[in-house]
């Protein structure tokens, strides 16, 4: 197990070196000026969380009641109209100048990633990548999406319409553990881009990262009480949902049923990002070689608590064998490990209540008869939360892993005969946010995605291809979400369409009120000769 100074960070290096192995304590200069930015007026008390690597504690800090989170929303609502006045220009160098912060920066957020959610370097490092590509994209992009759009009107060249997109005001975030970083801003940055302001509830275990992230957006030029952080747990959720404009939430399937419950009572908008029980199909032409590395990584990075990973690998009977003996070998050759560097490819789970759901899937499905090719072992040699990946073969229908989000490096296996009885495999879910293909042939792996029921489907590769496109959109079929994040959808999900509709003829005394005055029959024979015209010449 790793010791304090063998971090490559900044944070690391305000580590006490003194302490002994594997206990990482932050001190008090990184940790004050943080908790500091907390929306809360010390009435609601305190928490503490844990460092998943060691279990022992890591910070205390003030939670939010339900009154300072009204008062955050009201000071974000009074910052608003004037960030969204601003020019749009000035709004994109923000999000410009927030991405190269956080690659400039990346070490003290690597280092606090890792402390607070366990995972390794290599998975937390996915999280600056994808934070500088999101904010890279809609800096470019932006204009394009929030530019106005002409549309055809009731009469051609005498009326003119376009479509304005206005912003909704304050957007309420409200994100896990698993991805501190890029959760909290891959809906913060179209939502600032738009001209809202944005409220965050970060999960309590996750708050510091939350925390420097408001530092970072101050930094970038962002007016104060546009990225405000309020704390606490589900009470403090359920009172940003009473106060925004629109609720941005990632998390479970039952909590965002509530979420979108409370939002449709208050008629605005939500987008939820909910559960996966996401498939990976290895066909027969599949290229082994890049389908064995590939299906590894999307099955356990961030020890599978991620929301796009793999948990059901589907393997053509004509390759299986072959596919399941590389599989398992390369997946009994990863390193788990505490580092605040690049030396382990597995880090922890992120508490005693993921181990214990971990490891209750697990025990169910090998005691109704499934069979463990590798892991299947708490690994508290490394840590006190860490588990071996683990890949179980014969998983019965009946068994909890089967059909729930296990949310941890477990992965079950399928054999299958066709390709039509692997998407009927793939399909046969409640859930649909994510599934995978490997096929040598691009054109029917497209033909295969076109069936599989999935907000995203990636050919030859896990999930990194689909999320890593920030232009395209982002979201679950059936009971894995509601609405999308990334690209234009994302924008539009945050803001209103105002559509003016101006009609031209009244410059030459004419209009359709005019039309109407001459009475009797007229106007009717008139307008249906406009509209036959139009259909003729095929107009829109």
């Amino acid at each position: 197990m790793s010791t304090a100074h063998e971090s490559d960070g900044a944070l690391g290096d305000l580590i006490d070196p003194e302490l002994p192995s594997a206990t990482y304590v932050l001190e008090p200069g990184v940790v004050a000026p943080l908790v500091e930015r907390i929306a809360t007026s010390q009435s609601a008390g305190t928490h503490r969380s844990t460092l998943p690597f060691t279990g022992a504690p890591l910070a205390s800090f003030p939670l939010s009641s339900a009154d300072d989170v009204r008062a955050a929303t009201e000071r974000a609502r009074s910052a608003q109209p004037a960030w969204a006045d601003r020019p749009l220009r000035e709004r994109t160098d923000v999000l410009d100048r927030l991405g190269e912060i956080v690659l400039r920066r990346q070490s003290e957020i690597l280092d606090m990633v890792q402390l607070e959610s366990g995972k390794a370097r290599r998975s937390a490092f996915e999280e600056v990548a994808d934070v500088a590509q999101v904010c890279r994209h809609f800096a470019v992009r932006g204009p394009d999406y929030l530019a106005d759009r002409r549309e055809p009107g009731l009469l051609p060249v005498l009326t003119g319409v376009r479509v304005h997109r206005r912003p909704v005001g304050v957007v309420g975030v409200i994100v896990p553990w698993n991805y501190p970083l890029t959760l909290v801003l891959s809906e913060a940055v179209p939502a600032l881009l738009a001209g809202n302001a944005v409220v965050v509830k970060p999960d309590p275990q996750t708050t510091l990262s939350a925390l420097w992230v408001a530092e970072a957006v101050e930094e970038a030029g962002l007016p104060a009480d546009l990225f405000t952080v309020v704390t606490g747990g589900a009470d403090v959720g359920a009172a940003l949902v009473d106060h925004v404009d629109h609720v941005a939430f990632t998390g479970s399937t039952e909590v965002g049923r509530k979420v979108a419950a409370r939002a449709g009572e208050r008629l605005v908008g939500a987008t939820l990002e909910l559960g996966g029980k996401n498939p990976l199909y290895v066909a027969a032409d599949a290229d082994l070689a890049s389908a064995v590395p590939g299906a590894v990584r999307a099955c356990f990075a961030n020890s599978g608590q991620l929301c796009m990973s793999i948990e059901r690998l589907v393997v053509h009977e004509d390759v299986a064998d072959e596919f399941l003996a590389r599989f398992v070998e390369a997946v009994r050759d990863l390193r788990l490990g505490t580092g605040l560097d690049y030396t382990a490819d597995v880090g922890s789970l992120v508490s005693a209540a993921q181990l214990e759901r971990v490891s209750e899937h697990v025990d169910d499905a090998l005691a109704k008869g499934a069979r463990a090719l590798v892991g299947g072992v708490h690994r508290s040699d490394v840590g006190p939360y860490f588990y071996a990946p683990t890949v179980l073969d014969g998983v019965p229908d009946d068994a909890r892993c089967a059909t729930e989000e296990t949310f941890g490096p477990v992965v079950s296996v399928t054999r299958v005969a066709s390709d039509d009885e692997a998407v009927r495999v793939m399909n046969a879910s409640d859930l649909g946010l994510n599934a995978s293909v490997w096929s040598a042939d691009v054109a029917h792996a497209r033909r295969l995605a076109a069936r599989i029921e999935a907000g995203t489907v990636n050919v030859n590769d896990g999930y990194t291809s689909a999320w890593g496109s920030p232009g395209a959109p982002m979201g679950g079929f059936k009971a894995s979400g509601l609405g999308r994040r990334h690209g234009r959808e994302s924008v539009e999900a945050m803001t209103e369409a105002q559509t003016v509709a101006v009609q031209r003829a009244a410059r030459f005394g004419a209009s359709l009120d005019s039309l109407y005055a001459l009475g009797g029959d007229t106007p009717s024979r008139v307008l249906t000769a406009a509209l036959q015209v139009m259909r003729r010449l095929r107009l829109p």
